[in-house]
């Protein structure tokens, strides 16, 4: 090989090298870690659905080399091997991707099977969101992970907006008392803590089992009863009268049965922490604001 081209690598290496260096990044996650990466995210693992799709929200989706069952949006992310479910991992499926980068569910991934992977020295950004702004904190330090710093941006900024002007357009709307199911058989609810609560607290709606020690307490039917909620809302898979809302016809002493007031709304808009919890608090918003129509009807 002649000296040119010697000369012609070298430096390409180094101003490769430069590059790096330049972009030396660092992010703290959800579990208060400090995230150092020398040059941004290549080859990514998602052990998470919302994780996923938020990935694809900034427009690094194509760096998915392995994901986890569920992460059906978007479309794309339905291509990508798996590698496990969210709650049991394929460590040798995992190891076998060469990832410079997992994104790990803080409170649903396996905690020994995440320190393995950690004691072997892969590197681990956890998420754990909770509310709206922790949502728009995750777009930009995964921004930061993968150079996609202005897509993020814009992702936080649509969601910020959004959600400030459902806060400000409901304003003084009259608070609403909503019983939130997330499952019948036990039945179970959410706390002030989830997200959920969040989205209703944007529409004026106030989550009767805001109290509750647990983020997804199982209830009785006898506390719901004695509660009395204006409102029941739940999750649907797509089905526009789901079989729980019709098992609530039977209870016609409840305000939210004499009302009319029985909503189902798409799970995936409302239980993952990602842009279309923006839909999902609007998709909210418009049943409330439903619910408040009925309840002045039944009351005339």
């Amino acid at each position: 090989m002649s000296l040119f081209w010697l000369k012609t690598l070298l430096l390409a290496w180094l101003l490769t090298f430069s590059s790096w260096s330049a972009a030396d990044i660092q992010v703290t996650d959800a579990a208060g870690r400090s995230i150092h990466l020398e040059h941004p995210a290549e080859r990514i693992i998602s052990l998470a659905p919302h994780l996923t799709e938020n990935l694809f929200t900034i427009g690094a989706g194509d760096r998915l080399v392995g994901t986890v069952s569920y992460s059906d949006y978007p479309e794309a992310a339905l291509d990508i091997p798996r590698v496990g479910s969210y709650n049991q991992l394929d460590l040798e499926g995992i190891l076998a991707k060469r990832p410079d980068l997992i994104l790990a569910w803080q409170s649903g991934n396996p905690a020994s099977q995440l320190q393995r992977l950690e004691d072997l020295g892969l590197k681990i950004f956890y998420s754990e969101p909770r509310n709206f702004a922790d949502i728009s904190r995750e777009f930009l330090a995964l921004g930061q992970l993968t150079e996609k710093n202005r897509q993020a941006e814009v992702a936080a900024d649509k969601l910020d907006n959004g959600i400030k002007s459902l806060i400000e357009s409901h304003a003084d709307k009259s608070p609403l008392s909503v019983f939130y199911q997330i499952w019948e058989e036990p039945l179970m609810t959410i706390n002030g803590e989830h997200l959920i609560s969040e989205m209703l607290r944007t529409c004026q709606g106030r989550n009767i089992f805001a109290a509750a020690a647990s983020l997804t307490p199982r209830i009785d039917r006898e506390s719901l009863l004695e509660a009395d909620p204006q409102v029941i809302l739940g999750g649907s898979q797509g089905e526009s009268n789901p079989k729980w809302l019709k098992n609530w016809q039977a209870f016609s002493e409840l305000q939210a049965v004499q009302a009319g007031n029985l909503f189902a709304v798409n799970s995936s808009l409302v239980t993952r922490p990602t842009l279309r919890s923006l839909a999902g608090t609007q998709a909210i918003c418009k049943h409330l604001d439903k619910a408040r129509e009925q309840l002045s009807e039944a009351a005339d």
